[in-house]
């Protein structure tokens, strides 16, 4: 029996085995090993590391920094949750095992839809990018390529106006364009395309120079945003549990705590119901963390009372 399972090892969950682990808590954090931290090849807009940092190295980190405090790791996937006493049992895909825990993190997190494009995932967080909250400042000024679907992608494509009057939108999914975005593409001064993308083009380190079209036409770019919409939330194996979802499957918590509406049990990163950073996820493993020690002292101690 854990005091605490972190299901999910991205940068929320690892931050708040982090802080579990200072607390001299039993903890195990089940990770399936990808999603969006295991894709970003560099975050640039994180404190303390002004030249960019890859989602790789912050996990490497942080998983050395949590096994230092003898939080245990366990590469698996959870595909189900349900109540097992006063504690949880996570069932396991690898093998069909279960695990227990006393408290459960949810910080699986979401995953950008995008086709798979020659070219493009090698790119990612370097020079191709998935939030405009994240790195519009990295297209500033510079010819940009929207790839995208449908409104997603026109809504990409209009966001950016705010750093460079350079955009190309590529259809790529021939999805419709609703009137009111295809008039603003045209008032924005945005290039619309609507063909598919047959490889993403570019050089050594990662560069982005445009893309190939199917019928072999190129667009060059010097930057890349993609913007297919449909992206997965991982929230699917606790539903069992009655947690608070919106219709998008992101999880409703307490704003102070990171808990949800079923005791025992928060969320803490992508999967909430906020803007998607990786700073806000750091903040919310921790924030997280602490109120389940809180809950976890407060069961010791009643504990400690009745006997």
């Amino acid at each position: 029996m854990y005091d605490c399972i972190v299901v999910g090892g991205g940068i929320a969950g690892l931050q708040a085995a982090i802080q579990l682990g200072r607390y001299r808590h039993r903890v195990l954090v089940i990770d399936k090993g990808r999603g969006r931290s295991t894709l970003c090849r560099s975050y640039h807009n994180v404190l303390g590391w002004p030249d960019g940092v890859s989602g790789q190295e912050l996990r490497k980190l942080g998983r050395q920094h949590a096994e230092r405090l003898g939080v245990e790791f366990r590469q698996d996937e959870a595909v189900a949750a349900a109540r097992n006493g006063r504690g949880f049992q996570i069932a396991l895909a690898d093998g069909g095992g279960a695990v227990h825990t006393e408290t459960l993190l949810a910080a699986t997190g979401v995953l950008d839809r995008f086709p798979p494009l020659p070219g493009l995932e090698e790119r990612l967080g370097i020079s191709v990018y998935v939030c405009p909250d994240c790195d519009g400042y990295e297209v500033s000024g510079k010819r940009t390529v929207v790839m995208g679907s449908g409104d997603t992608g026109a809504g990409m494509a209009l966001a950016l106006c705010y750093w460079t009057d350079r955009i190309v939108y590529v259809n790529h999914e021939r999805q419709a364009v609703g009137s009111g975005y295809a008039d603003k593409l045209v008032e924005s001064g945005i290039a619309y395309v609507e063909a598919e993308i047959a490889e993403v083009l570019g050089g050594p380190d990662a560069r982005f120079d445009g893309v190939r079209l199917s019928d072999g036409r190129t667009i060059d770019g010097e930057r890349g945003f993609i913007a297919f919409g449909g992206n997965e939330v991982y929230t699917g194996w606790m539903a069992s549990l009655g947690v608070e979802r919106l219709e998008n499957r992101h999880i409703v918590t307490d704003p102070r705590t990171k808990k949800t509406n079923v005791p025992g049990v928060w969320a803490a990163g992508d999967i909430g119901v906020h803007s998607e950073q990786v700073t806000i996820a750091m903040g919310e493993g921790s924030q997280a963390a602490i109120w389940i020690h809180k809950e976890l002292l407060k069961r010791k101690m009643n504990t400690a009372v009745f006997v």
